[in-house]
């Protein structure tokens, strides 16, 4: 199903997790949700509901990718995206972006990550959990990668266990996680 929401298409697809709503400005993605989710369709008004835009090929090519991911393989390309947010929330989102398949970094890592940037002397891990649960894009920017400083799964807008099935499909080994010392 695809509607435009005030400048915004949308595509459902069924995945093994549930139903993701899937947003676009017609070029990039501009938002991902597992339905249900925390936040879900955040960015997005109901109102003004427009049936069309099937085939729109940035659509098309967020389908090649979750198909590819669901199928238990590492895409070997991203659709074009477009997270709306703050500068901070985009520096974050940026990182995520970084984490590769099958892997995963504790909040911890990303504020070491951050503060290594010029004027700042460290990072709340807090503050870049709360950047990471506003993630638009769940599992294209993989915001499921990140874990407690213990290596234990924390926080995830989906609910725990879509996060643990999400690092399940990607094969992260989470008891080497544990036993693994972050930055």
């Amino acid at each position: 199903m695809e509607a435009r929401i005030e400048g915004s298409y949308i595509f459902e697809y069924s995945s093994p997790v549930g139903l993701l709503t899937i947003s676009s400005d017609g070029e990039r993605i501009t938002g991902l949700w597992i339905k249900g989710q925390k936040y879900f369709a955040a960015a997005l008004a109901p109102q003004n509901t427009v049936m069309g835009a099937r085939g729109l090929p940035v659509f098309e090519s967020a389908k090649e990718w979750l198909d590819t991911y669901f199928g238990g393989k590492n895409p070997a390309f991203t659709p074009q995206l477009a997270p709306r947010g703050s500068p901070f929330r985009q520096a974050v989102w940026e990182i995520l972006r970084g984490i590769p398949y099958g892997d995963a970094i504790a909040y911890g890592d990303i504020a070491k990550t951050l503060a290594l940037q010029p004027g700042k002397e460290k990072m709340s891990a807090r503050a870049v959990g709360g950047a990471v649960s506003h993630n638009p894009i769940s599992i294209m920017i993989p915001c499921h990668r990140v874990i407690g400083a213990d290596g234990s799964l924390t926080g995830y807008a989906g609910g725990i266990g879509i996060k643990s099935k999400l690092l399940v499909l990607e094969q992260v080994d989470m008891k080497l996680m544990k036993r693994r010392r972050f930055l």
